[in-house]
């Protein structure tokens, strides 16, 4: 995923990060169109009780470059995974009604 100013950002790395955050089952990070950046970094949250978003921001404040830290974080109660269990990182913001089908 291409970040602010055309730095490359590694989904893995900041789901990692956020993975580690209590409560926190599952991350998906992905890039939304942003007219001023290109895009701009997301992640879906999978959580066992409700997002906590202060949480996830502190983390990775901690942890992450500013321009690798997501600007908008959504709960999901799950994400698109192929038979064998891959996250379809691509099908993330449409599964979550964010994009276009």
């Amino acid at each position: 995923m291409v970040g602010p100013g055309g730095v490359n950002v590694y989904p893995a790395e900041v789901e990692a990060v956020l993975a580690e955050v209590p409560g926190v089952r599952e991350t998906a990070v992905f890039g939304l169109p942003d007219p001023a950046w290109g895009q701009r970094v997301c992640a879906a949250v999978v959580c066992a009780g409700d997002l906590d978003e202060p949480a996830l921001r502190s983390a990775a404040a901690a942890r992450l470059a500013p321009y690798k830290r997501p600007k908008q974080y959504v709960r999901a109660t799950e994400l698109p995974h192929t038979v064998t269990g891959k996250l379809l990182r691509r099908q993330v913001a449409v599964h979550l009604g964010l994009a276009p089908g």
